[in-house]
């Protein structure tokens, strides 16, 4: 900060020292005031009474680096910093020493203010870009389960009902046919066997 002040400072002195030149330039090519103004009002108008419009230029430069202040409707004067955008007031059509030390403190503190505002957007904004990134992938996420929610789930096979001769017997009741017949079926069934016996094949030749 105490750098950032000393250029300041070193600025002002450039422009005190640039005005002082123009003043020695515009003296030398005529006397557009007949007294020492006070303040920049007085300066002012009496840039306006220059014989031509380069040396009221000229004049006007100069007023504006003599004096910093500018009179206040009810008395005394302000004092406009362009570098913090603010005005304070001063006794004085230049600001004292003093009052030269609180503008500058002034602006140390504005310097802070903007850098603790500037972290502050900074985290805003990262904060908003991970509450986005976390809705991204939400979004992903519903959109997968949707489409995991769209895939048929494959239908069971029903249960093949057993046939009658598979049935165990205590299934059935003991005299009905249905639970008779699976036992002469199985007689006829050996009968057939017994009259009709299966012919053996030919051995085949060689």
């Amino acid at each position: 900060m105490s750098s950032v002040i000393a250029l300041r400072r070193a600025a002002l002195v450039l422009v005190a020292a640039a005005g002082f030149f123009l003043l020695t330039h515009a003296h030398a090519q005529a006397q557009w005031w007949k007294r020492t103004p006070v303040d920049f009002e007085e300066c002012a108008d009496a840039a306006e009474k220059a014989a031509t419009k380069s040396e009221k230029t000229s004049a006007l430069a100069d007023c504006n680096a003599k004096f910093a202040g500018r009179r206040k409707p009810g008395g005394g004067y302000s004092y406009y910093d362009f570098l913090q955008d603010r005005t304070f007031d001063i006794a004085g059509p230049n600001p004292t020493p003093e009052e030269q030390k609180k503008i500058d403190a002034a602006y140390t503190t504005y310097l802070a203010k903007e850098r603790r505002s500037n972290e502050a957007a900074e985290a805003a904004a990262r904060q908003q870009r991970e509450q986005q990134e976390l809705q991204a992938r939400q979004l992903q996420q519903v959109a997968l389960r949707t489409d995991v929610a769209r895939v048929p789930v494959p239908v069971e096979r029903p249960k093949v009902q057993q046939s009658v001769g598979q049935r165990s017997k205590g299934a059935c009741t003991k005299g009905s046919f249905s639970c008779e017949w699976p036992r002469l079926s199985e007689s006829l069934n050996d009968l057939k066997k017994l009259f009709n016996p299966t012919p053996s094949k030919p051995a085949k030749k060689g």
